[in-house]
């Protein structure tokens, strides 16, 4: 579902981002594939650093569909950046995606929050992670950050995924499919 990310899927992953459904929302707006290139070979190098944690979604038969990344990291805290193409909006690969990413950060990263700033004009990324039991609203909880995130207007909510409660969401549903 997730591995590495390698230069080799670029051209893929590349074309998937220009669709006008994802591309409004992705984090870095490649407009040229020479660019997309570029930038993935930074994020590989900034994994290296420990900064970021870049990976690759596939689909059910190995296919590159999007990617996910947790940047900004520090003190055990990120943030998170997730596209899928549109081929594949619907079908679960995100909600995945993100347990299986949150999986690895919170047990081989020791990351211990992950933040996610989605626009509010972003209906179907709110929907997506409004879906997650784990998740919570946090633009109350982290006030100052969520005035950092808009200094100049209100465009983003700011959400949180705790550690400790996205393993106990995960222990509540695995004891349900015992």
């Amino acid at each position: 579902m997730l591995k590495k990310r390698d230069l080799n899927e670029c051209h893929t992953l590349f074309s998937l981002m220009m669709d006008p459904e994802v591309f409004p929302y992705v984090r870095y707006k490649c407009k040229f594939y020479e660019e997309y290139l570029f930038v993935t070979k930074q994020l590989i190098v900034e994994e290296e650093l420990e900064t970021c944690i870049s990976r690759t979604i596939l689909d059910d038969m190995g296919h590159p569909i999007g990617t996910i990344d947790l940047y900004d990291i520090a003190n055990k805290t990120g943030f998170l950046a997730t596209w899928i193409g549109t081929p594949y909006f619907g079908k679960g690969y995100n909600q995945r995606a993100k347990e299986s990413f949150f999986t690895e950060l919170f047990l081989e990263h020791q990351i211990e929050t992950v933040f996610l700033k989605i626009r509010k004009q972003n209906i179907r990324s709110k929907k997506a992670v409004e879906k997650l039991p784990y998740a919570k609203l946090a633009n109350d909880i982290h006030h100052e950050m969520y005035k950092s995130i808009n200094k100049a207007e209100q465009i983003y909510d700011l959400y949180q995924v705790e550690r400790l409660d996205f393993f106990e969401y995960s222990q509540c549903f695995n004891k349900q499919l015992v």
